[in-house]
């Protein structure tokens, strides 16, 4: 994730012209989060990211070290089949504790941007779960200025990932909304997961046009209608095209965001299988207008 709009667009048209797949107007790069083939990816490494190489995919996010490889090692793999990979995902220990670590290697692999995949207060999941207080929320504020002041130092972005918790509300507005407001957009970008937006029952499209500087990145994620709305993390993934989203709406109010890449990423669990759920949902993406 870039920092000015003149970056986004250089850099999305940096990636078409190397060969990722973007969406009709050539502004959003469209790419792969490989939590989604992760368990294809344990059994064989190298030949399923190759499958996802000929599918068509390009781009790229990942964790920094994935089925005991390393930075350097991941960064060799991913170059080799011709993938560009500039985006992490962190969370946890990696950013309470260590975070210049993180960061280090991060910048060292030759990647662009960290993005917090997760709220990192409070530290007891069930008060997260069943909705933290305002000052659990303006502290991962706090957090996330400080981390993107020293990502920013280092060359780098840094964003935060939502999920369906950040849709709780605290005196009447949404976690998210809560977040959005009181970090730095010179230092913190935001990267909207669709699916988990619907799933607890908002719209993406208006959030993307209520924040259009704001929102950076994407994750691409349908859903079936069981069990929605939520905001307990509770959906059941559909490929791309056939669930409740509306993505003539989300992607037209994408292009008029800051959004520069999409990145698909598909939840368990997965019917038909996480490969051919990839192929299927790029099928329909490749060919949005």
């Amino acid at each position: 994730m870039l920092t000015n709009r003149r970056s986004f667009l250089a850099g999305a048209a940096a990636l078409a012209a190397s060969g990722s797949t973007a969406f009709a107007n050539q502004k959003i790069a469209l790419g792969i989060q490989l939590y989604t083939v992760r368990d294809d990816l344990a059994k064989d490494f190298d030949g399923t990211l190759k499958k996802v190489r000929d599918i068509g995919f390009r781009l790229v996010q990942s964790n920094l070290t994935m089925n005991g490889r390393g930075p350097a090692e991941l960064r060799k793999i991913y170059n080799g089949l011709g993938f560009t990979w500039d985006s992490v995902h962190a969370s946890g220990p990696a950013l309470r504790e260590d975070a210049q670590k993180t960061i280090d290697a991060a910048k060292a692999a030759g990647v662009k941007d960290i993005t917090c995949s997760f709220p990192l207060y409070p530290l007891d999941r069930n008060i997260l779960m069943t909705g933290a207080p305002m000052s659990d929320w303006q502290r991962n504020a706090e957090q996330f200025n400080t981390l993107g002041r020293m990502c920013k130092a280092a060359g780098l972005s840094f964003g935060f990932h939502n999920h369906g918790i950040e849709f709780k509300t605290v005196d009447g507005v949404p976690a998210l909304d809560i977040l959005i407001k009181e970090t730095d957009p010179a230092l913190v970008n935001m990267e909207m997961d669709i699916g988990w937006v619907r799933a607890a029952g908002a719209d993406p499209a208006a959030y993307l046009r209520k924040y259009p500087k704001r929102f950076t990145a994407l994750h691409i994620k349908d859903l079936k209608p069981d069990g929605i709305p939520n905001t307990n993390n509770k959906m059941i993934s559909a490929v791309i095209g056939t669930g409740l989203v509306n993505w003539t709406d989300v992607l037209a109010a994408a292009r008029q965001a800051a959004v520069s890449r999409a990145y698909l990423e598909i939840e368990g669990p997965y019917d038909p299988a996480p490969l051919e759920m990839v192929r299927r949902s790029y099928e329909f993406l490749k060919t949005r207008v």
